[in-house]
């Protein structure tokens, strides 16, 4: 009796819902996410830099529970390979700034479609196939210790920047991205290569000056504030802009010639448990309201309607109007063949040795 008492109220309120005149689709799924009650979400994007949004989230919508797992790019990547391959599937979307890893899970029919209702407010680039969405725009740059090396010595061009790490006065003391145990760090150094004449030139310019490789910006920025390193280049200049307000002796600068941007991307997982919830909280990253609690946690936000922080406009004029974003596309999937990735990194390993 039970059982059936409570079918009746919830085949009962579908039909009230259905009947009401005027009552949206946006309604209706705001709805059927509170039913659900919860989102579970696979995170590469450091909580710190999350809260504010899903504060912002909690706020507009309290009986959604936020379950937020912070586990990395390669993490997210081979947790929702893994579920699907096993059949419990445990996440509703996933956010990482692996573009890459994106796409493919996309490709490989990892992802359910969806078509949001904030794509409008978004550059065409910034959409995969309604199915992988940006939620952000972050520029790559460079941090240096203010106290060892002046604004004016700091290299300004990709030739400048190769030039002093050859001068042999820093060597030792210089850092970049790891592409093999890093996500992201494949993504930048890999995009670099494509974009760049001279990408070989610079990471063999590295190795010859005992530079080291790091799995996270934050890592980098350690060492460069202790004064273990003095530069560290191609990492998430998004964070350094929002560090360098409390640290003094830390420096941001942008190449005046060409700034790449990477953007945070999410998605729909296929069978996700609480597939309306995960479609409110993608909807919720890509409105002006999620943008703007971003944009006030250093994310750059891609909407021009965004106030807080930098949004993609303003964010072009800080780097000199020369912002480069990589595109939400199946071009990124060039290197995640498994024989290219093995041959990238296999010469990638081969320059750091110098």
């Amino acid at each position: 009796m039970k059982r059936n008492f409570s079918y009746g109220l919830i085949t009962g309120g579908a039909l009230i819902l259905s009947a009401t005149p005027g009552l949206t689709a946006r309604t209706e799924l705001v709805e059927a996410a509170r039913k659900e009650g919860s989102v579970t979400i696979y995170s590469a994007t450091d909580q710190a830099q999350a809260q504010a949004a899903l504060d912002a989230f909690a706020k507009k919508y309290p009986d959604i529970r936020v379950d937020y797992n912070d586990i990395g790019t390669n993490g997210v990547y081979n947790r929702v390979i893994s579920e699907a391959a096993a059949g419990q599937v445990g996440g509703d979307l996933f956010w990482t700034s692996a573009m890459d890893q994106g796409v493919k899970l996309a490709v490989d029919g990892y992802l359910a479609p969806y078509q949001s209702t904030e794509t409008a407010a978004l550059p065409g680039w910034a959409v995969y196939k309604d199915v992988v969405y940006a939620t952000s725009i972050e520029p790559i740059g460079m941090i240096y210790n203010k106290t060892a090396l002046k604004e004016d010595k700091v290299p300004q061009t990709r030739q400048e920047l190769i030039d002093f790490i050859a001068s042999g006065d820093y060597d030792g003391r210089l850092a970049t991205f790891d592409p093999e145990k890093s996500g992201v760090g494949f993504l930048i150094q890999t995009n670099d290569l494509d974009q760049t004449q001279n990408f070989w030139d610079l990471t063999n310019a590295l190795g010859k000056a005992k530079g080291k490789s790091y799995s996270s910006t934050g890592s980098m920025r350690e060492t460069v504030v202790s004064g273990e390193n003095v530069l560290a280049y191609n990492l998430i200049g998004s964070y350094a802009l929002d560090w360098v307000k409390s640290a003094p002796n830390l420096g941001v600068a942008f190449g005046k010639d060409y700034t790449p941007a990477f953007s945070r991307v999410t998605g729909l997982l296929k069978d996700a448990p609480h597939p309306n919830a995960g479609k409110l909280f993608i909807d919720f990253l890509l409105s002006q309201e999620g943008q703007t609690a971003l944009a006030s946690k250093g994310m750059p936000a891609l909407r021009k309607d965004v106030n807080e922080g930098y949004n993609v406009d303003s964010l072009n004029t800080l780097v000199g109007g020369n912002l480069k974003p990589i595109a939400l596309d199946e071009t990124l999937l060039n290197l995640m063949d498994p024989q290219k990735r093995i041959k990238f990194l296999r010469q990638w390993r081969a320059a750091l040795k110098g």
